[in-house]
């Protein structure tokens, strides 16, 4: 998709070329033909009038409203579907993963985990589904923040069936998201490579309860290539549903004994904070400057002022308000490292 995009330009002329214009482009035979043949059998004034009705808004790559993290991922979707909302604070966003078949030692680490990560203004992301997604969405709810929920089948195709509820619940507070167009039914094979976005949305995955053929362990595949954090529950080294999560600490994931292990590795600690910081204090030239200073190794601050041939108390001052901000990261001794994710947040006039 990406490249038939590249080369007619956007996609109204993708959808619109010829069979000669669509070969030139790359199109294999059998792609050709399927396309071809899709592009027959829909009638597109009919699905636009049904994504209205439904409330369904459409981000493509180029739209602003599309998630940044979701952009830079090798594999992101051209289309994406959304029902809700998404807003600039799901920025701060944690993946929570797990069985469909959780214990009761599941269901209680998944809910006081998704509620302590909305206490503390971090949107839940998952996959609606029974078992621990439902948990997690629910309880990030019941604290009083945002869910987004990644379908792998139509946004207007709920599944579970008895989700109805907990969808209508979403949408008011986040999102319903797919990469399926409106319509499609939620077949087995759409699950897997839904989980690419339920990891590229977040800033870190947490896996409960799987066992080894899990799909949750998928997503934190997903989460390893992508370059997210992964967390894992440990359990019982007897218990099926503990095989997964202990395999992937013995494979270098991060241990989550406590909420404070994800909110320190993530330096989400002070996410309140940094949200009112970005709000209320504008990012200027000086913190421009001290941004493109400092890098992705610690770099400490008497060498952030030689470069910078600043006062060291304006220094001091400036990096204290960006590490409010989210902007740099202390790592100690006086060290400072750039939070480069959210580049695009700190140019100087927005």
């Amino acid at each position: 998709m990406k490249g038939l995009l590249n080369y007619f330009g956007n996609a109204e002329l993708a959808w619109e070329a010829s069979a000669d214009a669509l070969r030139e482009a790359g199109l294999g035979k059998k792609i050709l033909v399927s396309f071809l043949r899709m592009r027959e059998q829909i009638d597109l004034e009919k699905v636009w009038e049904h994504i209205q009705n439904e409330g369904i808004t459409v981000y493509t790559w180029d739209d602003e409203g599309y998630p940044a993290r979701l952009r830079k991922i090798d594999s992101s979707p051209p289309v994406i579907y959304v029902k809700g909302s998404l807003l600039e604070d799901d920025n701060w966003a944690v993946a929570i993963v797990g069985t469909r078949r959780m214990t009761s030692y599941g269901k209680q680490v998944t809910y006081q985990i998704a509620s302590a990560l909305a206490s503390n203004g971090i949107t839940v992301v998952s996959g609606m589904a029974r078992g621990v997604d439902a948990v997690a969405h629910r309880a990030a709810l019941s604290g009083g923040g945002r869910t987004l929920a990644v379908l792998g089948s139509g946004v207007d195709r709920i599944y579970p069936p008895e989700h109805r509820q907990l969808a209508e619940d979403i949408i008011t507070n986040g999102a319903l998201i797919s990469d399926y167009a409106p319509g499609t039914p939620p077949e087995g094979g759409n699950f897997p490579p839904r989980n690419r976005i339920i990891s590229a949305l977040s800033k870190a995955v947490i896996v409960i309860e799987a066992g080894k053929q899990s799909g949750a362990l998928i997503t934190a595949a997903f989460a390893a290539e992508q370059g997210r954090e992964v967390f894992a529950v440990p359990g019982n080294i007897y218990a099926p549903l503990s095989k997964g999560p202990n395999l992937l600490i013995q494979q270098g994931a991060h241990t989550l004994l406590e909420i404070d292990d994800v909110l320190e590795t993530l330096n989400m600690v002070m996410v309140g904070e940094q949200r009112k910081a970005r709000a209320v204090l504008p990012t200027n030239a000086l913190e421009a400057k001290l941004y493109q200073i400092i890098g992705d190794e610690p770099l400490h601050v008497d060498e952030i002022r030689a470069r910078s041939e600043l006062p060291i108390n304006q220094v001091s001052s400036t990096l204290a308000l960006m590490e409010l901000k989210g902007m740099v990261r202390q790592v100690g001794n006086m060290n400072y490292i750039a939070v480069r994710e959210s580049r695009s947040d700190y140019q100087v006039g927005e």
